[in-house]
């Protein structure tokens, strides 16, 4: 790994670190993808958000005007009120990046030059410009910390540790596509990078891509693929595209990809090596697909551990932290923390560039104001479940209700909510669950949620093709009571945000039968594997979120009244929306979805919606007719 000083954090103007006064910082990413907003006010975490949820634009690059208005609303604030405005990333030292490689790649790749830079030119060269004329009456200070410097920030600053080893991973930011550091206190240092083109994040991609989902959006596809492949591929993938060392740093070879001054991630060479073109969109998946998925997986595990250990061994610290989206990889998470090599993990729920926001306004609390910072003596890290978007309340629902001409069942307390909401979920019903403050993050984390039983063998199948609209092959998440996440998985530690991968305990899992022990791939999907079958993956694992009444006390009652009326203390969870379009936000959105689905049942705050009572929506039935139940 190259060395890599830490990059001073203080304002354009020149104004020295730690020489400001002040208390409201405002973070924000933007111009790439999953823009968002985030405010710190006094050092706390106020609000944070994604501006696809207010566009309903999945992954969303433009200014988070939505999402900045939400924030500083929600803290009752004015852009004039704010003291700094922290951007995640430098674009002046981006823009350099792109022109050198093009440069070093010249003439090849004119045709996607021409559509890159004019883009830069006009938007994304001058954030600072732009930020300003979206702020009216800002007269602060303005920051630009580095991209990864962002991501350590919001993985370390956050989490329940004094001090801890930071590593981060994702695509690219302006050079770094990998990080190692360090963070102690108040403060934190990066201290080796892997840089650009060579990317642990766009190798995944160029699968992604390859195999034949979305960049930036299809990679959990991909993970959740895998356990129906073989790795077949990985030592193919060692030998010819990527080199791994003992150091966690790595060499790709570039004549396989086009992601460098191309318009696509691979190209003809990286075909013929994987013996084909690449699969075409919404095609049938193939057992090469899924061997692809599995090689891919297994090669960037197998980069992480190196990682990981060599962290170890160069910052001699007992605690872990990650962000950048290849820390969403909460496969290779989960076996991370099963080697033992760090006493415990803290990993950043919006660990892709969204949470970029939260770490710009964290630094900027902490190094350019210099303001100290507190550790929770509980334990528990400081991002308060990530429940940090708005909130609607039942009497804006109940408006909502009537001018929709909707009809909806009002519960009298908490207690009586959540003994029907579990009395239908026993019935086989699906149900859209909006609660309390939206979640920050990717992961639905039971706000903005839907729940069905994980007993039922059916539920996965229905909820993937009448509900989500999406691919068979997805697996569901499981929310179990923290109190018994060790009844059912071989977890013995909280996982609050989803982002830990365990295998289910060996006493709930169904053998085989004789019929289905030579089934692989695909012929395994409908195969029982445990007595909560719903959230159980091909290979017995399930992405596991642990909920605990501190962080989200309706849930965990909602659970609590689950497990006593039918001794289970899982649900199956899952983001409530349909495939291509953000997680809902509003009353309006849910409702929408409710309607535009097989969903049967809505719950929002007290209310309670039936699908059957509904008044008719204009073109709902005829859309799920494209969708028929049987």
């Amino acid at each position: 790994m190259d060395s890599a000083a830490q990059t001073a954090v203080c304002s354009e103007s020149g104004v020295p670190v730690g020489t400001k006064t002040g208390s409201r910082i405002l973070g924000i990413s933007a111009f790439y993808h999953d823009s968002a907003a985030a405010l710190v006010v006094d050092g706390e975490i106020v609000a944070a958000a994604q501006e696809e949820r207010f566009t309903r634009k999945k992954h969303d690059a433009g200014y988070p005007e939505h999402a900045v208005r939400y924030c500083l609303e929600e803290a009752g604030l004015s852009a004039k009120d704010l003291d700094c405005v922290a951007f995640y990333e430098k674009p002046l030292t981006k823009f350099d990046r792109l022109v050198e490689t093009y440069v070093a790649h010249a003439p090849k790749g004119l045709r996607s030059f021409r559509q890159a830079v004019p883009v830069w030119l006009r938007e994304k060269v001058h954030a600072r410009a732009e930020i300003e004329k979206r702020l009216p009456g800002f007269e602060g200070e303005m920051i630009f910390p580095e991209h990864h410097e962002s991501h350590a920030a919001s993985a370390f600053f956050p989490s329940p540790f004094e001090r801890a080893a930071i590593v981060t991973v994702d695509g690219v930011g302006e050079w770094a596509t990998t990080t190692i550091g360090v963070g102690n206190g108040n403060r934190l240092r990066l201290l080796k990078e892997v840089r650009f083109p060579h990317s642990l994040g766009l190798l995944y991609s160029a699968f992604t891509y390859y195999t034949g989902f979305k960049v930036n959006s299809g990679e959990y596809k991909v993970m959740g693929l895998a356990p129906y492949g073989r790795p077949v591929y990985k030592d193919l993938i060692l030998e010819k595209l990527i080199r791994l060392r003992d150091d966690g740093s790595f060499w790709m070879d570039m004549k396989y990809f086009d992601y460098c001054v191309g318009l696509t991630m691979t190209n003809k060479a990286f075909a013929k090596l994987f013996g084909g073109p690449p699969r075409k969109a919404e095609s049938e998946v193939t057992q090469r697909e899924m061997d692809l998925a599995a090689s891919v997986q297994a090669v960037v595990e197998d980069a992480m551990f190196r990682l990981v250990r060599h962290t170890k061994e160069l910052t001699g610290e007992e605690n872990l932290c990650l962000a950048g989206g290849v820390a969403l990889n909460c496969v290779a998470n989960g076996k991370i923390l099963r080697q033992g090599i760090f006493k415990e993990i803290f990993v950043q729920p919006a660990a892709g560039d969204a949470g970029g926001s939260l770490g710009a306004a964290l630094i900027g609390w902490h190094h350019y104001l210099d303001r100290p910072r507190a550790v929770a003596a509980d334990g528990r890290d400081s991002q308060r479940g990530s429940l940090l978007g708005p909130a609607y309340g039942d009497e804006e629902i109940r408006a909502f209700a009537t001018k929709q001409g909707a009809v909806c069942h009002v519960c009298k307390d908490d207690e009586d909510l959540c003994e029907r909401t579990s009395a239908l979920i026993a019935e086989g019903k699906v149900i859209g669950w909006v609660q309390g403050r939206m979640e920050f993050g990717p992961r639905a984390l039971g706000a903005r949620s839907i729940l069905a039983d994980p007993r039922r063998a059916d539920t996965q199948k229905r909820l993937n093709l009448k509900i989500k609209f999406r691919e068979s092959f997805r697996p569901f998440a499981p929310i179990v009571l923290e109190e018994r996440v060790a009844d059912y998985f071989d977890l013995d530690r909280p996982s609050p945000y989803m982002l830990l991968v365990a295998p289910v305990k060996e006493s709930r899992r169904i053998p085989l039968s004789k019929e289905d022990a030579g089934k692989f791939g695909l012929d395994l999907l409908n195969v029982p594997k445990s007595d909560v079958p719903a959230v159980t993956h091909v290979d017995h694992s399930a992405r596991i979120q642990t909920v605990d009444a501190g962080r989200n006390p309706l849930l965990h009652r909602l659970l609590r009244t689950f497990d006593r009326q039918h001794g289970c203390g899982v649900l199956v969870n899952t983001s409530f929306n349909v495939r291509g379009e953000p997680i809902v936000c509003t009353p309006e959105d849910a409702y929408r979805c409710f309607m535009f689905t097989h969903m049967d049942v809505l719950v929002m705050g007290r209310q309670i919606f039936l699908k059957e009572e509904q008044p008719e929506m204009p073109g709902a039935k005829e859309y799920l007719a494209l969708f028929p139940l049987d």
